[in-house]
């Protein structure tokens, strides 16, 4: 059995600090409001559970690889995460006047864990740690996929929540929020080469 203790730690502050999903669910949750940027939640925990089955069902192989991939996959998602900084920091929260293509969609939610390294990281990280030392059928470690999925959907949806209730704050320093948001998210892709 895992140190529940230092298992759920590593997940909570892993899951609830500053990345592209929870960043982007905020925005999403700014510009469109709660109920109509949920599908990208929903999107989130889609590709979420997928990615975490891919790191349980793959870990021991892609351990043995991960130092040939992870210059690559660091150069896609950080190239990803800096589109997504670009999109935030031009993005207009009056939903009526943007004539850009919407970000609150189940499909962007679901296709930004597939080039998001810290989901991959994440997934590979926690269950090669924590759950594959100590468990092998394949329906508990789903069920700890999908759990792990479950608590990145609350984080989106926490991270949601705050950005639609203080819309209007957020409204009113639309061009400031923006930066900031942008910001945090070059710091994720820049953090990835560090």
């Amino acid at each position: 059995m895992p140190n529940m203790i230092a298992f759920l730690s590593y997940v909570t502050i892993t899951t609830f600090t500053p990345g592209p999903n929870n960043i982007m669910s905020m925005s999403n949750a700014t510009r469109y409001g709660f109920r109509k940027s949920i599908f990208f939640n929903f999107g989130i925990l889609a590709g979420f559970t997928i990615v975490m089955a891919l790191c349980a069902f793959f870990s021991a192989t892609l351990l043995n690889f991960l130092p040939s991939i992870k210059l690559f996959m660091t150069y896609i998602g950080a190239s990803y995460i800096f589109w997504l900084a670009w999109k935030t920091y031009k993005s207009v929260y009056n939903s009526e006047t943007d004539t850009t293509r919407p970000t609150n969609t189940f499909k962007a939610g679901f296709l930004l864990q597939f080039v998001n390294p810290k989901v991959i990281l994440y997934g590979i990280t926690t269950l090669s740690t924590f759950v594959l030392p100590n468990y092998t059928g394949i329906s508990i470690i789903g069920a700890f996929s999908f759990s792990l999925a479950l608590f990145a959907f609350v984080s989106t949806c926490c991270w949601a929540l705050f950005g639609s209730i203080f819309h209007n704050l957020l409204t009113e320093h639309e061009k400031m929020i923006n930066t900031i948001l942008a910001l945090l998210l070059v710091y994720c892709a820049v953090s990835l080469f560090l």
